[in-house]
């Protein structure tokens, strides 16, 4: 096997600033901020130089590349999230026994009447987030990818229903759309 060593560089557009704190990076852009902790991450490292971003890794076994590329890939995430509007997840409330109905209260979101149940199922809003309710339709927004996504998975998973046939009840919120804010 040969021991792989890799560079790559990130271009920091115009209007965006990236800090490195050790393996903490801070992305800071028009529309807002983030900041990602890769202090867990060990044997690769980060530089800043003339407007770019520098990663290297020396003896680069199958975790470590993937842990290099999954680093770029949160970076160029955050990028995208501060110099556009950020990310956007469209969710369906769909239900055919039982009408459902979902409200936002402070950080979390509440769904009642699933399958008819008394209980109200909450699902938690992460920090960043913004969550719309528009009828049956529900908009999760916010500048990082993550937690936009998490928030969108955690009220999915929330109106999950178990044991029963999913051919009869379809009943749910389910992700059908998701896209970059211009």
């Amino acid at each position: 096997m040969k021991a792989a060593y890799l560079r790559e560089e990130i271009e920091i557009p115009k209007g965006v600033t990236i800090t490195l704190d050790g393996m903490k990076v801070r992305v800071k852009g028009p529309k807002g901020e983030i900041e990602k902790d890769f202090t867990h991450i060990k044997g690769i490292q980060m530089n800043l130089s003339d407007n770019k971003l520098i990663l290297e890794t020396t003896f680069a076994d199958r975790r470590k590349k993937a842990q290099f590329y999954t680093i770029i890939a949160h970076i160029k995430n955050a990028i995208t999230g501060v110099t556009t509007g950020g990310f956007r997840y469209y969710l369906k409330v769909i239900f055919t026994h039982f009408p459902i109905s979902v409200k936002v209260a402070g950080n979390e979101v509440q769904i009642s009447n699933l399958i008819g149940e008394k209980n109200v199922r909450r699902a938690k809003i992460l920090p960043g987030v913004k969550v719309t309710v528009k009828g049956e339709e529900i908009v999760v927004e916010g500048l990082d990818i993550e937690k936009v996504a998490q928030t969108a998975a955690n009220i999915e998973r929330a109106a999950k229903i178990t044991g029963f046939d999913k051919r009869v009840f379809a009943d749910g919120i389910y992700i059908y759309k998701q896209e970059v804010i211009s």
